[in-house]
């Protein structure tokens, strides 16, 4: 019976293993050289009190943050974008601000809110197909997101259920 069980433990993480190392998202990553350079730029520009060109240092540092291999740099690029998009009234930097937002929310795992943010995208831009296909793969990855809290849900049924049995016996 233990080796039943153990089994069942094995082939669930195996699954679970699985679906993490699909999971990873075909973005373009960025490493930690290209982002301090972002940093310095806008520093540069900060000094120099340009300030179209502060903000396309910002544009440039957000990003370099939330295509980043690191799960803080993504949340600041997050932060980042999510402070600018209010005060800016350009639809065309508005929508890049949108996609970037959503990309920040989707590679967090925060697929709702990146949802909500490619809906505003779309909004904007509705012909954008770079939008419409990360709308895809944020609805693809909340289906798959269901199925495995569904498969959770059940195999933990299932495991309690055997149990139970092999105490009746």
């Amino acid at each position: 019976m233990d080796a039943a069980i153990g089994k069942v433990f094995d082939s669930v993480s195996d699954f679970f293993s699985r679906a993490a190392s699909a999971s990873s998202d075909e973005f373009p990553l960025c490493d930690t050289d290209i982002i301090s350079g972002c940093e310095k730029e806008l520093a540069e520009a900060q000094k120099a009190q340009d300030e179209g060109r502060t903000k396309e240092c910002i544009m440039r540092l957000s990003w370099a943050l939330v295509h980043s291999k690191m799960p803080g740099d993504i949340q600041r690029g997050v932060a980042m974008l999510e402070a600018s998009v209010v005060n800016d009234s350009s639809a065309m930097k508005l929508r890049e601000k949108l996609y970037l937002l959503a990309v920040g929310y989707y590679r967090s795992g925060d697929y709702s809110r990146s949802r909500d943010c490619i809906e505003r995208c779309l909004e904007v831009e509705p012909e954008s197909g770079q939008a419409q296909t990360l709308k895809k793969a944020i609805e693809d990855r909340i289906v798959k997101d269901g199925v495995i809290g569904i498969g959770i849900a059940i195999t933990a049924v299932g495991l309690v259920a055997g149990i139970a049995a092999a105490f009746v016996r």
